[in-house]
């Protein structure tokens, strides 16, 4: 029989057993959950927590070269987005953003440009694909919130094509950066789609104009979307296939000077994406007048009609015309 003596000790140590048992656990948790900042991004960078973001894997935005020598260009067609930016001399340059599908090749691929930074903003630490930027913008890359991939850094995913001379020759293979795909939920830009809103006009044609560049796009009744043309040529892909997309977005934004130049000395405009403006969003063979807003540099922008109603964009590819607001 165990004696009273024995039974008090055992019960002592049971107990403090126990209440270690809660301290070590207390402790744990607290070191998981309490006075740490944002984990690593791996380059050195803190991540946002971003709960909204959790589950959303990066978008593929490369850079694409727009100079009549580096037409036709390549995997254009299969982009979710386009964005079409004016440069140096008046010219323009292209930034697609996959995220549905990813083809084998795209490109001509070329520089960055200061703008680009705060247009990616929108997107959770989106990988941008590009051939190199002034010296003294590489900086800046490498702060912003992106993943950057050029081709020093990732040169088993570029390779230089035969048809074209450099540098409008230098292509990406998109699947030596991503495994797959990201998904739609990757589009963080605040566009909407569905039916088309009440009113607007009919409009088969819309013609955008740079210094040195233009761009046109004619309404198919056919294909149920626009051919894009530009500098008076039809858009098509290596492969003979005309681009079109079913969404046409011309937004007026603020062009300033920037702090860069080309070897030229040629200024580098700065196109404004956060702020308000107007903007004409052309689908089914109609355009609408529209005002378009993106409070800051990581929220999405959105295209509200006259009173206010958000407009819905045709299901299928986006092209986003950066213009001069006057």
């Amino acid at each position: 029989m165990v004696s009273t003596r024995r039974k008090r000790r055992l019960r002592r140590a049971s107990t403090t057993v126990t209440l270690l048992a809660v301290a070590v656990t207390a402790a744990l948790t607290a070191s998981c959950t309490a006075g740490h900042g944002p984990a690593d991004d791996g380059r050195g960078r803190p991540r946002s927590p971003a709960p909204q973001h959790s589950a959303v894997r990066p978008v593929l935005a490369v850079k694409i070269d727009n100079a009549p020598a580096a037409r036709p260009q390549t995997g254009l067609d299969a982009a979710d987005i386009v964005y079409a930016e004016q440069v140096e001399g008046g010219l323009s340059r292209l930034m697609a953003v996959y995220a549905t599908r990813l083809p084998p090749v795209v490109g001509p691929v070329r520089s960055a440009r200061e703008s680009d930074l705060e247009l990616l903003r929108q997107f959770h630490d989106p990988t941008l694909a590009f051939s190199g930027a002034q010296h003294k913008l590489l900086p800046l890359i490498d702060r912003a919130p992106l993943n950057p991939q050029p081709p020093t850094k990732a040169t088993g995913a570029y390779f230089r094509g035969t048809a074209k001379p450099a540098p409008h020759n230098l292509y990406l293979r998109p699947g030596r950066l991503m495994r797959s795909a990201p998904g739609p939920r990757a589009l963080t830009t605040g566009f909407r789609y569905g039916p088309a809103p009440a009113g607007g006009r009919a409009e088969t044609t819309r013609t955008i104009r740079y210094p040195a560049a233009g761009f046109t796009f004619t309404w198919s009744p056919r294909l149920h979307r626009y051919l894009v043309a530009m500098d008076g040529t039809p858009t098509v892909t290596t492969g003979g296939k005309r681009v079109a997309p079913a969404t046409v977005v011309v937004q007026y934004v603020k062009m300033r000077r920037s702090a860069f130049h080309d070897f030229l000395g040629n200024n580098t405009p700065y196109s404004e994406t956060v702020g308000s403006g107007r903007a004409s969003v052309l689908r089914d063979g109609r355009v609408y007048d529209v005002g378009w807003r993106r409070a800051t540099a990581t929220d999405g922008t959105t295209f509200t009609t006259r009173d206010g109603k958000p407009v819905d964009f045709a299901e299928g590819q986006v092209w986003v015309v950066l213009a001069r607001a006057s």
